[in-house]
Formats: structure tokens, C-alpha cells, sequence
């Protein structure tokens, strides 16, 4: 009787021991299932359709409330192994028929290839690595900003969590690789489960504050989170950029000639 309670003991102390040895790797697990890296490659990854087009509002907005407008006619197509995107300005006239292409590549330290059309000069002008830094058509983002950076290019840390508008967000700080970067560092709250960004904050060479992306609207378009307005403040400057995507079509079957340098002095 004693060695068979005895042995009940032993039994029920290695279940408790292997069910705590469980609940300590589910636990170690869980908290290597998510990274800063992991986190970045879900935004990265985040479906947005085989092809998307809209009409965007781009507003610049000076420190005394002064504002511009530009009208421009927007489409982009996932080609599998990149992401191609064209701009064609619409209004106001003294930037009418100016366009602007990216190519956006998945292979790992790829740059993106971009390209800009001005009409007075009639011809297509590809941006170099040099003026990426350059500042797009007087507004708050530079031509790097437009593209898509890939995830490997940083190093990403996850500082904590934290709510925004009732949303709780990962915050992921990223160091750029290339030490000539523009930025020198970026940090950005991620919504969870979302992947979508809410807030980025970009610094300078000298590590300030220079400026603060804003994801103001994501609205739901067949089965994707589409960014329909978003404000860069640059800090700095007190200058603001207020980007407004309206008539969103997904999926629409948008034509692979749509995307080319002859396209660009054609316009839409």
C-alpha cells in the first residue's frame, strides 16, 4: 500500500513537472514568435491586391496655413517578384502632365528604380541613388519615402506597446545598414494583427526629431486595408504634406503597358 502510494506521488510530481516544463516552453515560444524583423516583413507582406488605382489629393501646407493642391491620378500592380507604381499629375497646370514611376523589387538589397517626366524639358529623367534624399515635388516626402524599403535593409528592435485611437500597436525602432543613410533611425507604431503602420517617426544625421508620418484613415476595400489619409509633418520645418486617396478600384486588371517610360510622356 505504501509503495503504491508512493508511486502515485512520484507519478503526479512528473506531471506537474512536465506540465510546467510546457507552460515554460510555450512561454519561451511565444515570446520568440515575434520580432522587430518579423513584425516589419508582416507590414511588408500585407496584402493589397493584384492592382489598385485612385484619384490623390496631395496638399502642402505651410507653417502659416498657406495651402497648395495637387490633383494626381494614381495606379499600382503587384508583378510578383515587384511592385510597380506611376503617378500622373493632373492639376493645378504649372505641374500638369508631370508623372512619376517607382519599381519596387522583393530581391533582398535591390534598390528601388525610379523615374520622373517633366514636360517642359520633355523627357524622362531617372532619379539616381544621390537624390533620393531630394524632396518630391515640393512636398514632405522625400523620393525614398515613395518606394518601399525592404526589411532586411534595418535593424529592428521592439521598444513596447502601445494604444493609439483604441488600437494596440507594436513599437519597432529601425537602424538603418548603409551608414550614408538619410534617416538615422525610423520608429513606428504597427497596429496588431493588422500590420498596418499608424505613426512613424523619421530623425536626422543628427539623431533629432525631423519629421512624423500620420496614418489618419484606413478604410476596407474588398478584402484590404487600403491608407486612404495620411499627413507628413516635418517638425523642423512646420510644414505639412496631406495625402487623400479617393476612388479606390482593387483589382480592376490594370495593363502591364501602363507602367513604362512611353506611358509616362503619354499620360494617362
Amino acid at each position: 500500500m505504501l509503495r503504491e502510494k508512493k508511486s502515485r506521488s512520484l507519478s503526479g510530481k512528473k506531471i506537474t513537472l512536465m506540465l510546467l516544463a510546457l507552460i515554460v516552453i510555450g512561454a519561451v515560444l511565444s515570446a520568440q514568435e515575434i520580432t522587430g524583423l518579423k513584425i516589419i516583413e508582416n507590414v511588408y507582406n500585407r496584402p493589397t491586391g493584384q492592382d489598385q488605382e485612385g484619384d490623390l489629393t496631395m496638399s502642402l501646407i505651410n507653417s502659416r496655413g498657406d495651402k497648395r493642391v495637387r490633383e494626381i491620378k494614381q495606379y499600382l500592380k503587384d508583378f510578383g517578384d515587384m511592385e510597380k507604381k506611376i503617378m500622373f499629375f493632373v492639376s493645378p497646370a504649372d505641374v500638369r502632365n508631370t508623372s512619376f514611376m517607382n519599381w519596387s523589387y522583393d530581391k533582398a538589397g535591390k534598390d528601388d528604380d525610379q523615374w520622373i517626366y517633366l514636360p517642359a524639358l520633355k523627357k524622362v529623367k531617372r532619379i539616381s541613388s544621390d537624390s533620393k534624399s531630394d524632396y518630391f515635388m515640393g512636398s514632405d516626402f522625400t523620393y525614398d519615402d515613395l518606394g518601399d524599403r525592404q526589411p532586411n535593409a534595418d535593424t529592428h528592435k521592439i521598444l513596447r506597446e502601445e494604444t493609439i485611437d483604441g488600437e494596440v500597436c507594436y513599437v519597432v525602432e529601425s537602424i538603418p545598414k548603409e551608414e550614408e543613410y538619410m534617416y538615422s533611425k525610423t520608429i513606428t507604431w504597427i497596429i496588431k494583427d493588422k500590420w498596418i503602420g499608424k505613426k512613424k517617426e523619421f530623425y536626422d544625421e543628427d539623431e533629432d526629431l525631423l519629421k512624423i508620418l500620420t496614418v489618419k484613415e484606413v478604410e476596407k476595400i474588398k478584402d484590404y486595408l487600403v491608407i486612404t489619409i495620411s499627413e507628413m509633418h516635418n517638425v523642423q520645418k512646420d510644414h505639412t504634406t496631406k495625402m487623400e486617396l479617393k476612388n479606390v478600384k482593387v483589382d480592376t486588371g490594370i495593363s502591364d503597358n501602363k507602367f513604362t517610360e512611353r506611358m509616362m510622356k503619354r499620360g494617362m
